[in-house]
């Protein structure tokens, strides 16, 4: 079994070392039809990912498949795994999709220039897989220790599903997040951007270089006065800051839900990296249009609602629909999905409707 945790951590190194210095070694603004290109490898990949689950846990390759999955108490063969992993996959793919409406919010009020966005999210990333490792370790072994704690998860999910439909968010001001108060309390921050650089030595030439074009300062930024050689943290790597935060709140959402699929610790991991790995070209592609996706918010909680409800009443339904409902759970989340792509195309809002005709 280590084996086969070994071969995927090694295969994820290479696409994120080939992603970083061959594909996108240089800086650049990152265009509709490229993310779109991007995109489409980052789901194919992912879906295709699916037949070595089909045939590795069919076949019991590097022991995978050797205990049965502690959600269901039920042995994993290729197909039910593969199921599993595609909605899972799914599921955490389409939650993401939340958090693209808290990046976009983060890049906008820290003004993140176009150019060093691609590496905001992709160093961002590489920590969100560092967390949800950690979290996912901590859930698996929390459910083979204690089954109970399903239950208690399913009604969290549940219950966060329910607030998304019925309650708006408040919009917070960023500038006055906590997470920011104590970032500025520890490192001062600089006015103006630097390069793609995080973070800067005051008193040197690189602390001094003027702003690129297009870099405009942050809001109501302070003219930082530091000793020579204090450590100085760029709006840039205030803005990787709120995004890592971001993700980690929002694994406390995505995380559970996947528990409602399956237990299988290989199965949690690889669909959550697969999904994460694709955020951010995601982002690029939605980014420019979330407006238009107006009913997508509602569908992401109906499937927080209809997962969290699954955990409840896991016993119940594998009475009455037999021991694969998660074909059902699946066809469930696809039509909600559809649902909410579908409505938002067809009513759009009324900022949509009163914007004018370029």
């Amino acid at each position: 079994m280590i084996v086969a945790w070994i071969g995927f951590l090694a295969l994820i190194l290479v696409v994120l070392a080939l992603d970083l210095g061959v594909f996108h070694r240089r800086a650049h603004v990152v265009e509709f039809r490229e993310s779109l290109g991007w995109s489409a490898l980052w789901i194919a990949l992912g879906l295709s990912f699916s037949v070595f689950v089909y045939f590795g846990y069919g076949r019991g390759w590097l022991g995978l498949g050797s205990t049965p999955d502690p959600v269901d108490g039920l042995r994993l063969t290729g197909g039910s795994a593969a199921l599993k992993y595609v909605t899972g996959y799914i599921v955490e793919k389409s939650l993401s999709v939340d958090n693209i409406f808290v990046i976009a919010t983060i890049f906008s009020f820290f003004r993140v220039p176009p150019l060093y966005q691609h590496r905001v999210l992709f160093w961002g990333i590489l920590g969100a897989l560092a967390m949800r490792g950690a979290m996912i370790a901590g859930g698996v072994r929390l459910i083979a220790e204690f089954h109970w704690a399903l239950y208690v998860l399913g009604a969290f999910i549940l219950v966060t599903g329910v607030r998304m439909l019925f309650f708006k968010p408040e919009h917070a001001d960023i500038g006055h997040h906590p997470v920011v108060r104590l970032v500025k309390r520890f490192l001062p921050i600089t006015e103006q951007y630097h390069g793609a650089r995080f973070a800067v030595r005051a008193g040197t030439p690189q602390a001094e270089e003027p702003a690129q074009p297009g870099e405009r300062a942050l809001p109501d930024a302070v003219a930082v006065t530091a000793r020579p050689g204090k450590l100085l943290l760029t709006p840039l790597g205030l803005a990787l800051v709120m995004v890592e935060t971001s993700d980690l709140l929002f694994a406390v959402d995505s995380i559970p839900a996947i528990f409602a699929i399956t237990g299988d610790a290989f199965l949690v991991f690889t669909s959550n990296v697969f999904a994460i790995l694709g955020l951010r070209s995601l982002y690029f592609a939605l980014a420019g249009m979330i407006h238009r996706f107006r009913y997508m918010k509602t569908a992401l909680a109906l499937i927080l609602v209809l997962v969290g409800a699954k955990m409840l009443a896991a016993g119940w339904l594998k009475e009455v629909l037999g021991p694969n409902f998660t074909y059902y759970v699946l066809a469930g989340i696809l039509v909600i999905l559809a649902g909410g792509v579908v409505a938002s195309l067809l009513v759009p809002s009324r900022e949509t409707e009163a914007a004018p005709v370029p």
